[in-house]
Order: C-alpha cells, then structure tokens, then sequence
C-alpha cells in the first residue's frame, strides 16, 4: 500500500483583505491571498526576486477568525492542503483553481493595528488550528471572556 502526503507550509504576506462568507448550508468560508518570494542569483551575479501568490481557503471557525483578524500587508502562516476545483465556464471552458485549504493558521505581526474597542494587537504570534476548533466545549456563562483578556 503506497502512503502519500499532501502538506503545505507557507509564509508570507497577505495580498488583499479575506473575503468571508457563507455557504447555502450556514458554513463559514474565507478566501484571502498570500504572496512568498523566491531570491534567487541569476547568471551573471544579480540578486532577483520571484513572487508566487497563493489562494487560501479556511473554512468554519478557522475561517471566521480569518476574516476577522486578517489584514491585507499582514505577515502569516499558513499550512494546510492543496486542492484543484474544476468547472465549466460561462464560456463552457473548463476552468481550474488549485488553492489551499488552510488548517492551521498564525498570525505573525506584532502590535500596532486598530482591533475593535479601540485597543491594538499584542501578543502575538496567535495560532489557530482547524482540528482544535472543530470540538469546541460550550462555553461556561460564569467565564465571561474581556476584551482585555485577549492575548492577541
């Protein structure tokens, strides 16, 4: 029996503002981009710069932390699987879209952007993991979160 792995690990920054949305069913959806740089030294000794941009999407809870804490120019990591969707165009061409389906995710900025309420972002890197999401426990009424609790 022959194993296989489909791993993606990426750090970079993020391209546009996520984009969060729901599915017909209620699920969560955020789609954003993150561009990496290859350096290279080409022939003749020059230094060179190749960006690659990458499609991410994080569903459920992952997904809404994404779309609420994520910025465009942000650095983050992301890891997760690569997926190639297929349809058919208005044009009926078939289209592709390789993408990567996030399950983990760690925001990599330090301090200094606007949060809600007024305070800044701070301790960070924070990280998220879709496994560790999925099983949340109900949250208990007499452990009332604050704002200023928040380590992010």
């Amino acid at each position: 029996m022959a194993n296989s792995l489909n791993k993606v690990m990426l750090i970079g920054n993020i391209t546009r503002d996520p984009e969060l949305k729901k599915t017909t069913g209620g699920q969560s959806v955020c789609t954003f981009s993150i561009a990496t740089n290859y350096v290279y030294t080409d022939a003749s000794g020059q230094k060179k710069d190749k960006p690659e941009y990458h499609n991410i999407v994080a569903w459920g809870k992952l997904g809404e932390i994404c779309g609420q804490y994520l910025v465009k120019g942000k650095k983050v990591y992301v890891d997760g699987r690569l997926q190639t969707r297929d349809w058919d165009g208005q044009d009926g061409v078939k289209r592709y879209r390789t993408e990567i389906v996030a399950e983990n995710m760690i925001m990599l900025d330090r301090g200094g952007s606007p949060m809600a309420g007024g305070g800044t972002t701070g301790a960070v890197p924070m990280s998220v993991g879709a496994a560790a999401m999925a099983d949340e426990p109900a949250a208990n009424p007499d452990d009332e979160i604050k704002l200023e609790d928040i380590p992010f």
